[in-house]
């Protein structure tokens, strides 16, 4: 396939390029936020490739290209820094044979981050690193934690918070169980519930952290003027990709295929940032039906916002994919697929069989290989039956209550 086309796509690539230049100007300014997320409303779903999106489950990206050259990232010292976290241990990397054999692949594997640095759940490993690339060794009196969260991601920036003994405020928009909220509130953090949707809490997160100079805004979603932060995000999620790509050799299997879950495309990012290094491996971004943005915006040609409904997979239900990963999402996913609640809930009881604990975001990988193993989407993936896959379990089944 060509490469994507660096000439703007669309009349909303334009439009979305001159806001850009326009809201740089206002550096970490929520105007700018609550502008450009408006402009993606208003102009997300005019083209006509949109209209993909409701003929299949599987959308593939057509400015995605094999061959890439690699780009070296020093991930050495991330992941030196994890280890010397104590509760720092390699996660597992689980083979499914069963599941290979099913859906006629050579084999299939889980990342199993059930349990990461003490929390049920791979976010840690972005929180931590941003936290302590942002903080140093400075001083760090009277500093606040702050972010927005559906769940995962606030709970591991509130246990920052509490081991470097700081205040943190969580925002917590609606959709998110009573149990998730308890879980962050036990991590000693001020949780502040909204009836408002994930985009609009990060607004308000960002609004309160620009009333405060002594706050840290510790977001991991990015908008133009906010980037350093999730930028570190995505640099701390490279851990579970070193230990993956130590592990697969002594299984015997290769990556030639991540199925990553994503909400608003971070960790899908640093799954891209990986496979680069990796010859020839495809990177299939999944989400729930009924907060598809990656999937849109890849139709679109350009960031979009989608309107987001309920759905059991909370830490994926976002309507807005992350203005720094887009960029690489555009170029490096091969594609998005989207799943319902049922697929997940029957994934997390086949995952649990297997002796692997999931909620039911990290269950997506699972429910989503099940649509990409046969026909369309197996043919413009080039699965065979000796390709190997990597699916990302990013939580267990007590993360969200």
């Amino acid at each position: 396939m060509a490469e994507l086309d660096e000439k703007p796509q669309s009349a909303y690539i334009q439009h979305e390029t001159s806001l850009v230049k326009h809201f740089s100007a206002t550096a970490g300014s929520t105007a700018a936020i609550g502008d450009v997320a408006a402009s993606r409303r208003c102009l997300g779903f005019r083209g006509r490739r949109c209209a993909v999106l409701t003929t299949e489950p599987f959308l593939p990206n057509p400015s995605w290209s094999a061959g890439r050259p690699a780009e070296p990232r020093e991930t050495k010292e991330v992941r030196r820094f994890h280890e010397s976290l104590s509760d720092y241990a390699v996660t597992p990397l689980v083979p499914l044979p069963s599941v290979a054999a099913e859906l006629g692949l050579g084999s299939v594997v889980v990342k199993d981050e059930s349990l990461r640095l003490g929390l049920p759940a791979f976010k840690m490993l972005g929180a931590s690193w941003a936290v302590h690339r942002a903080l140093g060794d400075g001083s760090r009196d009277g500093r606040r934690l702050v972010t927005a969260t559906d769940g995962n991601h606030g709970r591991a920036v509130a246990r920052m918070a509490a081991l470097m003994n700081l205040p943190a405020t969580i925002v917590v928009p609606n959709g998110v169980s009573e149990r998730a909220v308890e879980l962050i509130r036990d991590e000693g953090a001020d949780v502040r519930v909204l009836d408002v949707p994930y985009d609009e809490a990060v607004r308000h997160a960002a609004a309160l952290a620009e009333a405060d100079p002594n706050a840290l805004l510790v977001q991991d979603t990015s908008w133009p003027g906010y980037e350093d932060v999730p930028r570190w995000i995505v640099d701390g999620y490279a851990t579970l990709f070193d230990e993956a790509a130590d592990q697969a050799p002594g299984l015997g299997v290769g990556i030639d295929l991540i199925v990553v879950p994503a909400g608003v495309g971070s960790l899908a990012h640093a799954a891209v940032l990986f496979g680069r290094s990796q010859p020839d491996c495809r990177i299939v971004a999944v989400e729930p039906q009924v907060a598809d943005c990656i999937r849109a915006s890849l139709a679109a040609g350009g960031p979009t916002t989608v309107p987001t409904g309920e759905t059991s997979m909370a830490g994926l239900n976002c309507g807005t994919p992350s203005y720094l990963a887009w960029p690489d999402l555009a170029r490096g996913l091969a594609g998005a697929v989207v799943v319902d609640d049922a697929a997940a809930a029957d994934a997390s009881a086949e995952l649990s069989a297997a002796g692997v604990d999931s909620g039911p975001c990290g269950a997506a990988s699972l429910a989503a290989l099940r649509v990409l193993a046969v026909e369309p989407a197996r043919s413009r993936l080039g699965l065979r039956d000796d390709s190997s896959v990597m699916l990302l379990n990013t939580e267990g089944s007590t993360a969200s209550g």
